[in-house]
């Protein structure tokens, strides 16, 4: 389940538009949230309507946390040649995380010709700079959507085409891709392809199409974990928190993975072939071979003793007795030492 969307983000998102119709834009936005996809398209959307396409005269973009405040400044006090504003877009310069007075300073009263686009990851509502910016601009706040909202987006996007998805083929798909926008719409795109000569997408197209990106990380991170790779195996971790996945559905994954190592290490150490343990486990052969090699750089003890700390870590989250992020680290750290 996706996590809430900020209760303000269809209000301020309709604020952008009507200042694009009009063409009355504020003297600043702040563009800021997990959601890339989002933060894209809105800084891509102010772009295009402050600024003429290849108007290049009146447009300064600045990156990265080494910014001169001082350089923007004087950029922002140039009038604009030959046009009615200068847009001086500025991305993942952490300003309002760390704070910048004289930026903030700057914004109470900003230049008439020049446009400000900051576009962040994460803010601190404290700092002066982001009060700044409320007060004289607009700030939105581009987080993950609730998962009614992307079925209702995935609909849309279907119907575009001509194409119908029904409440349960767009719950598998939800399910299958993951929350994140981007991915969500390359998947969508993937699905329309394959499906060019029909009006409806099903369950099986999804199936035949969508790649399980997330069984296929942790197929990745088990790797790293049972090889050792444990800075690896933590960098697949960040990856997956990055991508929105809960820490408590990582842990079940993991879980799940040792618990199938577990049965094919009995079945190894019975002598069972591998058609026998692909027939068990319902994996095809390279699957199964996958977890044969596995279960052989294990002792059937070392595997039980990570079971049993997947298991007690879930309780202890359950419970509230440890932290979620913290704990599926620890069972890693563990497991891959």
């Amino acid at each position: 389940m996706a996590p809430k969307q900020t209760s303000d983000y269809p209000a301020k998102q309709k604020q952008i538009n009507n200042d694009i119709k009009e063409g009355a834009f504020k003297p600043c936005y702040l563009i800021y949230g997990d959601e890339v996809y989002l933060r894209n398209q809105n800084k891509d959307k102010l772009r295009d309507a402050i600024l003429p396409s290849g108007d290049t005269m009146n447009y300064s973009h600045f990156e990265g946390k080494d910014i001169n405040p001082a350089e923007i400044i004087d950029m922002a006090e140039t009038l604009p040649f030959f046009a009615d504003r200068r847009l001086i877009m500025i991305e993942n310069s952490g300003l309002f995380k760390s704070g910048c007075p004289e930026l903030a300073d700057y914004l109470k009263k900003p230049s008439e010709t020049t446009c400000f686009v900051f576009v962040e990851a994460d803010v601190d509502r404290r700092k002066d700079i982001f009060k700044a910016v409320q007060k004289t601009g607009l700030d939105i706040s581009c987080d993950t959507q609730t998962e009614d909202v992307l079925k209702r987006w995935v609909v849309s996007l279907f119907a575009k085409e001509g194409k119908t998805i029904s409440p349960r083929a767009q719950a598998v798909f939800i399910d299958r891709v993951g929350t994140d926008m981007a991915n969500i719409s390359n998947e969508v795109e993937k699905l329309i392809c394959y499906c060019i000569d029909k009006d409806q997408i099903t369950e099986t197209d999804i199936d035949e199409v969508c790649a399980n990106w997330l069984t296929n990380r942790i197929f990745e991170m088990t790797d790293s974990i049972v090889e050792k790779k444990q800075k690896h195996a933590i960098e697949l971790y960040y990856d997956l928190l990055a991508l929105k996945e809960p820490p408590v559905k990582i842990l079940a994954l993991i879980t799940s993975q040792f618990n199938m190592i577990l049965q094919v290490k009995d079945m190894v150490d019975n002598g069972e072939n591998i058609n026998t343990i692909m027939s068990a486990i319902k994996k095809p052969k390279f699957v199964a071979n996958k977890y044969v090699g596995w279960c052989r750089r294990y002792k059937r003890e070392e595997i039980k003793e990570t079971l049993n700390l997947c298991i007690q870590n879930d309780q202890a989250i359950k419970t509230g007795k440890l932290d979620a992020f913290i704990s599926v680290e620890m069972v890693i750290v563990k497991a891959s030492a």
